[in-house]
C-alpha cells in the first residue's frame, strides 16, 4: 500500500484521513496545525496524540522533510539564498528578501523546469519531478525557523513552471492560506507563469485574489518563440485574451514580466507594441535587466538604456516599474546558484 504524505494535505483532507482511521476529526486539525502553525515536523513530540494514535498514523502514511543544504548571505541587502536537498537528494533553491513592507519568500515548485526559455537557468536541465505541496511550504517554514523572522509575502517566481504543477500549487495556496496554519493573504501570494492559456482561463475560475504575474519578454511572436518555446504553442493573441479574461473575471492588476536583453527586445517597435498590448488590461509591467548565464550570451543593458526603455513607457501611460534587484553577490536570481552548485558536485 503506498503510504500517504501527510503534511501535503489540507486542512479538510486531513480531517477527513482522521475519520477514516476510526478517529476524531478534530485530530485532523491538531495535526494540521502543529504542521503549518507551528512548523514541527516531528508527531512524535505531538502531546495532544496518544502513542497508540501517532502509531496508527505513522503505520500509512509519511512526513516530508528538507534540509538546508547550504545558505548564502548577501553582503548588500540581507538577501538569503537558501539550497535546500530533498528526500530523494534532488535540490531546488529558494531566496528569503527583506523590505520595508515584510519579508518575502521566492520559492520553486519544480526540481528544474521544461519550458526552455533560453535565458533561465532553471531550465537547462529540463524538468526532473514536481515538487509536492509540502515541499513547497516547508521552504518558507524553513526559512522563517533559519531567521526567526515571519514571511508574509510568497512569490511563486523560483524553480519551475507553477502552472505546469497546477494541482499541487492549487493545495499549497490552500495550505499556506489557511487560518489554522500560516493564515498567509492571498493578496500577498504572486504566481508566475510563462503562459499556458487553459491554465490561466482554470485558475481565473477558481477566483484567488491571488497576483498573476505572466512571464512576456517580446511583444511579437517570432521574437518571444525564440526565446521562450512556450510562444510556440500559444500566440500572444491568444495569451492576451486569456489574461484580459483572468483580469475580468477576478478584477486583479496583471503583472508582465519583461527581461530586458540589449538589442533583442529593447527597441522602439518592442514600445510601441507592448503599449499596445496592454493599453486596454490592467497592467503593471516590471522590467527585469538580463542576468546573464553562460548559455545565452547576450547583453544585459546598461541602467541608462533601461531607465530610456521604463521613460518612454511611462509616456504611453503604461504603468512600470524595474526591478530592484536583491542578492547580486549571491546569484540570487533564478536557478543560477542550485545550478552551479550541481554543476560541481
Amino acid at each position: 500500500m503506498n503510504r500517504i504524505e501527510l503534511n501535503s494535505m489540507t486542512l479538510d483532507e486531513l480531517k477527513n484521513f482522521m475519520i477514516k482511521i476510526d478517529e476524531k476529526s478534530y485530530r485532523g486539525e491538531q495535526v494540521f496545525t502543529y504542521f503549518n502553525r507551528n512548523k514541527n515536523l516531528d508527531i512524535n513530540s505531538l502531546n495532544q496524540l496518544s502513542k497508540d494514535l501517532k502509531k496508527k498514523i505513522l503505520e500509512i502514511s509519511y512526513i516530508n522533510r528538507l534540509e538546508i543544504f547550504r545558505r548564502f548571505d548577501s553582503k548588500i541587502d540581507n538577501t538569503k539564498k537558501y539550497l535546500f536537498i530533498l528526500q530523494d537528494k534532488n535540490i531546488i533553491e529558494s531566496v528569503f528578501m527583506e523590505y520595508k513592507h515584510g519579508n518575502t519568500a521566492c520559492i520553486s515548485t519544480q526540481v528544474g523546469c521544461r519550458m526552455g526559455c533560453k535565458f533561465c537557468a532553471s531550465t537547462k536541465e529540463g524538468l526532473i519531478r514536481n515538487l509536492t505541496p509540502a515541499e513547497m511550504v516547508n521552504q518558507i517554514y524553513m526559512m522563517e525557523k533559519d531567521t526567526g523572522k515571519d514571511i508574509s509575502n510568497v512569490v511563486l517566481m523560483g524553480s519551475g513552471e507553477p502552472l505546469d504543477n497546477y494541482d499541487n500549487v492549487l493545495k499549497f495556496i490552500n495550505i499556506i492560506h489557511d487560518e489554522k496554519g500560516h493564515n498567509m493573504s492571498l493578496r500577498n501570494i504572486t504566481l508566475s507563469t510563462s503562459g499556458i492559456v487553459p491554465k490561466i482561463y482554470e485558475l481565473a475560475k477558481e477566483n484567488l485574489p491571488i497576483t498573476l504575474s505572466i512571464s512576456l519578454h517580446s511583444p511579437f511572436d517570432d521574437h518571444r518563440s525564440n526565446i521562450m518555446p512556450i510562444a510556440k504553442r500559444y500566440s500572444i493573441a491568444e495569451l492576451m485574451k486569456a489574461c484580459k479574461y483572468y483580469g475580468e473575471s477576478t478584477k486583479r492588476r496583471l503583472t508582465f514580466e519583461y527581461t530586458l536583453i540589449e538589442n533583442i527586445n529593447d527597441g522602439e517597435n518592442e514600445l510601441k507594441e507592448l503599449s499596445r498590448l496592454l493599453k486596454d488590461i490592467n497592467a503593471h509591467v516590471n522590467l527585469i535587466p538580463l542576468n546573464p548565464i553562460k548559455e545565452y550570451p547576450e547583453e544585459r543593458p546598461n541602467k541608462e538604456h533601461v531607465e530610456r526603455f521604463q521613460y518612454n513607457l511611462l509616456k504611453r501611460n503604461i504603468p512600470v516599474t524595474i526591478r530592484r534587484e536583491m542578492g547580486s553577490d549571491i546569484s540570487a536570481s533564478c536557478g543560477q546558484l542550485r545550478r552551479s552548485i550541481t554543476d560541481k558536485e
